[in-house]
């Protein structure tokens, strides 16, 4: 647990809330904040809505709600578990909210999908084993430990990749979130390799730097990899797409080349050939449509 983290209990009258999120009906986020303090963190937004004025992730609040009424309603329906925070944060050693919420829902038959940088989701394979849907999602945008670190205080790319082989072992839906893409420093290709036997989807999206931490990101750019730092204010200082355009052209050429498939819509529940997962194209989620989740993108 962080030194010097401000934590508070809460109550909240209900855990699982409305999405527009492309690939879930419900969200579910068993605390507010997020202790990983993610550079990049388009999370971090929150902030507004709940009136902290603390720096994002020196802060955390754990939600206290009471039981989920007739949970029968959320069958076959997608529920995200994590998605403006991570649910296996440290802290969820000591508070066990997202191991409660799982037992809330293993009778559900919801579809869910936890999403976390973190091994700590082994713990609770006994219920996930007991779930009908349920996929787990790692969040690995690089192989370089150090550019890790810089960007979160997460568990490191080794350990999530170890906790992905565990988990599909064990017969559960696993997802490799490449996310977010960033220009000239994530290489899907040798991401995709090392995760290709362990993975059933392989999802890409994009850096998006609309938020508040643009200005953070750039610095640490043209400090860090000035050579890129031309690159990052073509894409994001003049709107120019050509970079995520040839990526997905790349993603592309990738799924013939390792014999996968390629989509950039909804998938229903299901899993892949071993070796062959599914590469999933979120390229701009921002722009997929409606909260019916159709997975289409909007028309430019």
């Amino acid at each position: 647990m962080k030194k010097n983290l401000i934590i508070k209990k809460i109550k909240t009258k209900k855990i699982l809330t409305k999405s527009t999120l492309p690939v879930g009906g419900y969200s579910a986020n068993p605390y507010v904040g997020c202790t990983h303090g993610c550079k990049y963190c388009y999370a971090s937004f929150m902030k507004r809505f709940t009136f902290h004025k603390e720096e994002w992730g020196s802060f955390l609040d754990v939600k206290d709600w009471g039981e989920i009424k007739d949970t029968k309603k959320y069958a076959n329906q997608r529920i995200v578990i994590g998605s403006v925070t991570d649910g296996y944060l440290p802290e969820e050693e000591l508070f066990k909210n997202t191991r409660k919420l799982l037992e809330q829902l293993v009778d559900s038959d919801a579809d869910i999908i936890i999403c976390t940088k973190s091994d700590l989701v082994l713990r609770d394979l006994d219920i996930l084993k007991r779930m009908k849907k349920v996929s787990v999602s790692w969040s690995i945008n690089t192989l370089d430990e150090e550019f890790k670190n810089d960007m979160d205080s997460a568990v490191s790319i080794k350990r999530r990749i170890e906790a992905m082989k565990k988990v599909y072992q064990e017969g559960i839906r696993t997802i490799c979130f490449v996310s977010p893409v960033f220009p000239g420093i994530t290489d899907i290709e040798a991401i995709f390799n090392e995760v290709k036997d362990y993975c059933d989807l392989f999802w890409l999206e994009n850096l998006n730097l609309r938020g508040g931490f643009k200005t953070t990101i750039l610095n640490y750019i043209k400090e860090k990899y000035p050579t890129l730092y031309p690159l990052y204010q073509t894409i994001y200082n003049k709107n120019d797409r050509t970079y995520f355009e040839n990526l997905e052209i790349k993603a592309k050429e990738m799924a013939k080349k390792y014999d996968c498939k390629i989509v950039d819509n909804e998938l229903p529940y299901n899993r892949a050939i071993k070796g062959h997962p599914i590469i999933v194209d979120y390229f701009y989620h921002e722009e997929i449509k409606g909260t019916n989740n159709s997975g289409k993108r909007n028309k430019k």
